[in-house]
């Protein structure tokens, strides 16, 4: 067995990175932006500033290099391809996704019907992110 190539690691994840910044975007500003606004108003909370907004955009990418360092980890037991980016999208998707979103809509800190949209879309955008990803990353 081969060392894992840190070097597609990084450039897969970063290619990932870039798909979930821009489909977050796109979701949270054209699709949502005025429902999102409108849930933080109904608490008495401030809209998604720049800080915050920075934090996210490199929060992408975090996601991006550990969707893809996942992809190599289990590509020894699952094989390379689609079927293991696939995976590796779920595995995150369920930690990073729907933990978090369940404990917000637990809370009550958004409404139902607009964490299940942001908690599926991001299931497609994760699975399109790890299939670029994964097809970016070789062993050698």
């Amino acid at each position: 067995m081969t060392g894992m190539n840190m070097k597609r690691v990084v450039i897969g994840g970063l290619l990932a990175g870039v798909i979930i910044n821009i489909s977050e975007t796109i979701m949270n500003v054209p699709v949502l932006g005025a429902q999102m606004e409108a849930a933080l108003k109904q608490l008495n909370l401030p809209t998604v500033g720049g800080g915050a907004i920075g934090v996210f955009v490199v929060g992408a990418f975090v996601l991006g290099l550990m969707l893809v360092w996942l992809y190599a980890a289990i590509r020894p037991r699952f094989g390379p391809g689609p079927k293991t980016a696939i995976i590796a999208g779920i595995v995150l998707w369920l930690l990073a996704y729907v933990w978090p979103s369940l404990g917000m809509g637990l809370m009550g800190y958004m409404p139902a019907k607009l964490l299940t949209i942001t908690v599926l879309w991001g299931l497609a955008e994760v699975i399109v992110a790890a299939l670029a990803g994964g097809a970016v990353y070789k062993e050698t």
